[in-house]
């Protein structure tokens, strides 16, 4: 079958289409990040008060709010947007001329940009912290070489600061297919035994951009800065919610630190199945022109379907870095309270009675009262 070539001319948004520039980027260090979500109302006064609709996609996972253009959010606005995607893991706008240029000004209120070493950018320099999404339609999807187990993932946790409140908006969009799922960490941790989740408390995991970089040498694509490897806790505390969130992904975890290769295997496999497979605890956005949405790298996963061919799919991505991921050890030993499980917390505001053992003994242990 013959395919159709693109062509740059007849295309909308010429000068957003990915470069790849030959640059040397310096390798990163450790960034201090203050969240925005501190300073934010818990009750959404300013977001949802000028709202014209906030409808709750799921029960425990996505917010789609109507009514506001981001570019003309307050800075209160702002924080209790922060707030309610660490709460929702995704928060959806539709309809929303901001250009990369207005997306990438409110991401730089979150924190600094990541940078990416590898992904195609826009041939403008003031733009090098956008990541492109870019399919021309002009080939089928390769299901040949692709690895499905690696799909579900996190952004570049690979990195010191991992991304924290990220946004996408697709320029153009097929007129179905491609759509984003989510998965909320909060939920997938809190639905294993307790036995289970302070053994993932206590361990870590190698991050590591080794395939990324290899793939993109294969294509031939130039390396801006060196392989990124990165020990992270398995279990990460969100710093505003409090809330503990499963810290491991498919696409860039190769082993859990210290234990025999087997066992870390094992672990991790079964981890990355039930990220794919939980799905109550999943939200399915299709996306449409002009749609952004915004998300926590911190506590939600992410993948795409490949369906679409042979539409365009053309999306723009701004990624502030939060914080280094913290364990629920370091978390309980800094800020000297309890961190907080999604289940037992959703209960709680349920009106529902909770088992408070295992808070309890994290509060005595907080205390030195053992």
């Amino acid at each position: 079958m013959a395919h159709k070539v693109f062509k740059v001319e007849e295309y909308e948004y010429p000068e957003l289409l990915p470069t790849f520039p030959k640059v040397d980027y310096d390798p990163y260090v450790e960034l201090k990040v203050v969240d925005k979500g501190h300073l934010a109302d818990p009750e959404f006064k300013s977001l949802f008060g000028a709202a014209t609709k906030v409808d709750r996609i799921t029960p425990d996972l996505g917010t789609e709010i109507e009514g506001i253009d981001i570019r003309q959010m307050t800075d209160e606005q702002k924080n209790e947007l922060a707030l309610l995607t660490a709460q929702r893991g995704v928060v959806v706008f539709r309809n929303q001329p901001a250009t990369i240029y207005d997306m990438t000004e409110l991401a730089k209120y979150y924190g600094p940009l990541h940078v990416h070493s590898t992904t195609g950018i826009p041939k403008d320099p003031k733009l090098n912290g956008v990541h492109i999404v870019w399919n021309d339609g002009t080939k089928p999807f390769d299901r040949i070489n692709y690895d499905r187990s690696s799909g579900w993932h996190s952004d570049q946790t690979y990195e010191i600061n991992t991304p924290g409140l990220t946004s996408l908006k697709v320029v153009t969009a097929p007129e179905s297919g491609g759509d984003t799922l989510w998965c909320s960490g909060y939920a997938v941790l809190s639905s294993f035994s307790p036995q289970f989740q302070r053994y993932l408390e206590s361990i870590s995991a190698l991050h590591s951009s080794d395939k990324q970089k290899a793939q993109a040498i294969e294509k031939g694509v130039y390396i801006r800065r060196p392989q990124t490897d990165c020990i992270h806790p398995v279990v990460r505390v969100h710093p505003v919610t409090g809330m503990k969130s499963l810290f491991v992904n498919s696409g860039y975890t190769r082993r859990i630190v210290g234990v025999p290769k087997a066992e870390s295997d094992a672990i991790l496999n079964f981890l990355f199945t039930q990220i794919a497979q939980c799905n109550e605890y999943q939200v399915r956005i299709r996306w449409g022109k002009d749609t952004i949405c915004f998300w926590d790298n911190r506590c939600v996963w992410h993948t795409a379907t490949f369906d679409y061919f042979p539409m365009k799919r053309h999306g723009l991505r701004a990624t502030p870095v939060g914080e280094r991921p913290i364990s629920v050890e370091d978390y309980e030993k800094s800020t000297g309270k309890v961190a907080l499980d999604w289940y037992r917390e959703k209960m709680r505001a349920l009106g529902e009675d909770v088992d408070d053992e295992e808070a309890n003994k994290a509060v005595s242990k907080i205390a030195g009262a053992d």
